[in-house]
């Protein structure tokens, strides 16, 4: 086994020429610590909004050593303090992402662990389609896009 990326609290590995993620959940399976994701609880009782963001730029691509945010792939996020909803539009790098479901499971669950978080809503758009435009000028330059 060859860990080919180790961020976010995921892992992706290579075994007899496949790639495949390990969740961090299973991270003792290939000798590693499980990451914690930890927020202080805001005294108002409000979803803090900076820690739902906090949250998404720990997820990391599969393929991409880049966080979700980053890559430009979060278009929006919508917090309900009255029923304690986290609304997120997102897209993928292409609609067909067979990536997409662990992704978005991904999002559920670190955006759950925000403090006064009850539900967590990922609606996946495509429209307007993503490109390398979307990503931050330091993803471009991690990536090898900026030119």
């Amino acid at each position: 086994v060859n860990i080919t990326q180790d961020l976010g609290g995921n892992y992706t590995v290579t075994w007899q020429g496949n790639m495949l993620r390990i969740d961090g959940t299973d991270a003792d399976a290939i000798g590693r610590k499980p990451q914690s994701l930890d927020f202080t609880a805001p005294a108002d009782g409000n979803i803090d909004k900076q820690q739902v963001w906090d949250a998404l730029e720990t997820i990391y691509d599969p393929e991409i050593p880049i966080n979700l945010v980053s890559l430009g792939l979060i278009y929006n996020v919508d917090i309900n303090q009255d029923t304690k909803q986290v609304t997120i539009d997102m897209t993928l790098t292409a609609p067909g992402c067979g990536m997409g479901p662990v992704l978005v499971g991904d999002v559920e669950y670190r955006v759950g662990l925000v403090p006064f978080v009850e539900n967590v809503k990922v609606e996946l758009v495509f429209d307007p389609p993503w490109s390398r435009d979307k990503m931050s000028e330091e993803a471009q330059l991690e990536a090898g896009l900026f030119f």
